[in-house]
């Protein structure tokens, strides 16, 4: 038993370092907005 409380520990750390490099990037990382251009031909308003 004491080798897989370990192992739900370091699974338990693992989850939990991923989530916090997870929510450091969702709060503090600041994406660069930039223009975008998308061409839609005439066909796509057309319905068939």
């Amino acid at each position: 038993m004491p080798s897989l409380f370990r192992f739900l520990t370091i699974v338990a750390a693992l989850g939990a370092i991923a989530y916090g490099v997870i929510l450091g990037l969702a709060n503090f990382v600041e994406p660069t907005p930039r223009e975008m251009t998308v061409t839609v031909h005439p066909d796509k308003f057309l319905k068939k």
